[in-house]
């Protein structure tokens, strides 16, 4: 993969606005954020990697129906040179009634204010269940 990128001016203002295009559901406004020639990795799930930004669209269409009140805090971010670092706290209830809540870090490649790529590692937080306690005890 190539992943040489030019530096942005505000990687803050991509990041923040990703945030506001996921917390309003807004598909067009969250692509927006992406190059056409995106790839996305998810280095510890590798049979989840793909390109371009209409795959964006809908794999995050999809979430957005499977998850109608998906929410995302950005915990903290910062960037050097052309890369950018984001710590991400995903959280909503699925339609079939199990919680999503994911945590991670997202590293990222800027141009031309968009995401050229990124890395998710991001995981679903383990769901500890009292029977599960009460057998450890």
């Amino acid at each position: 993969m190539n992943t040489k990128t030019t530096p942005i001016q505000n990687t803050s203002s991509v990041l923040l606005k990703m945030e506001a295009a996921i917390n309003a559901h807004n598909i067009d406004a969250f692509v927006n954020c992406f190059a056409p020639d995106f790839i996305g990795e998810q280095p510890v799930h590798p049979e989840r990697n793909f390109t371009g930004a209409e795959q964006v669209r809908k794999n995050w269409t999809a979430l957005f129906a499977q998850v109608p009140d998906l929410q995302a805090k950005l915990t903290t971010h910062t960037s050097a040179d052309e890369l950018g670092w984001s710590e991400w706290h995903w959280q909503g209830n699925h339609t079939n009634g199990t919680k999503l809540d994911m945590r991670g870090v997202v590293v990222v490649g800027l141009r031309e204010n968009a995401l050229a790529w990124a890395r998710l590692y991001m995981e679903q937080l383990a769901q500890v269940v009292q029977a599960d306690i009460l057998k450890a005890v």
